[in-house]
């Protein structure tokens, strides 16, 4: 496995974004002004829901520390830190960092991306192994890989280089007008999700499949948690669209709720 200084700082990002998504996620109408850069509540809400989903992640991973079981878990984070500050960079005239909670969504993304060297360093240094034993992957498992990797990687692909008045950047799905720079946010967190998903295509082992599932839970339960807390944005009969924005995270997380009972959670 990689080093315990890649765990350590696994666990600090994993306390750094549960700190930060708090916040975020309960205090988005007093956060919301003074966030890094112009955001409303509701994505105040949801960039919370991300950052709660990234410390489970991180948690589970450090927690359970078997390449096998977590590599593809370490590849999102590693993938989010890296986007998600490269977006600050590119909108960097944006950036108000003056409040405190802008400046703990820096620093937090900061040790993300120092996390992730690391981790690439201690990877090329000791080439772990991935375990093959236990159960298998079958044909519907891998199949429903590819129409994630394939559906989440579209959408990431098209915020991360369309333009405002686009198709589906006019509030037809999610239910506000974003900047750009919201846009590319989201956009390079869902392609994240997408990249970080495509080793799976050729993985064997069961355990691996569920560990990633379970790991990234907490990025649909707390992002799906923000769309009914601000529910009342939404338009249905005039934007139908909208319901798109619910259905792609309630069809993957309930059945992987199933999944995870069925099958268990990537554990031994």
């Amino acid at each position: 496995m990689l080093s315990n200084t890649s765990r350590l700082l696994t666990y600090l990002n994993a306390i750094l974004y549960v700190l930060l998504g708090v916040f975020l996620f309960f205090m988005p109408e007093q956060l919301a002004p003074v966030f890094a850069w112009k955001v409303s509540a509701f994505v105040t809400m949801t960039i919370g829901g991300w950052c709660v989903g990234n410390a489970c992640l991180a948690w589970i991973a450090a927690r359970r520390w078997e390449w096998g079981m977590v590599y593809t878990s370490l590849i999102y984070l590693w993938l989010f830190g890296f986007t998600e500050m490269g977006a600050l960079v590119f909108f960097r005239d944006k950036l108000v960092l003056q409040h405190p909670i802008a400046w703990l969504y820096f620093v937090t993304l900061i040790l993300n991306v120092v996390t992730a060297f690391v981790g690439i360093y201690d990877w090329l240094r000791l080439r772990p192994i991935r375990e093959q034993k236990g159960k298998q992957v079958v044909w519907w498992q891998r199949a429903a890989i590819l129409v994630f990797v394939l559906s989440v990687g579209f959408l990431g692909m098209y915020d991360s280089t369309n333009q405002l008045g686009d198709p589906g950047t006019n509030a037809e799905i999610f239910p506000e007008l974003m900047s750009l720079f919201t846009l590319r946010s989201f956009g390079l967190f869902y392609l994240s999700l997408a990249l970080a998903a495509v080793p799976l295509l050729w993985e064997k082992n069961l355990n691996t499949m569920l560990s990633h599932g379970f790991a990234a839970y907490g990025l649909i339960v707390f992002i799906t948690a923000a769309g009914f807390v601000y529910l009342r944005l939404f338009d249905f009969a005039a934007h139908p669209g909208g319901l798109l924005y619910f259905g792609a995270y309630l069809v993957v997380g309930v059945p992987l709720f199933f999944v995870f009972l069925l099958f268990g959670t990537g554990t031994r």
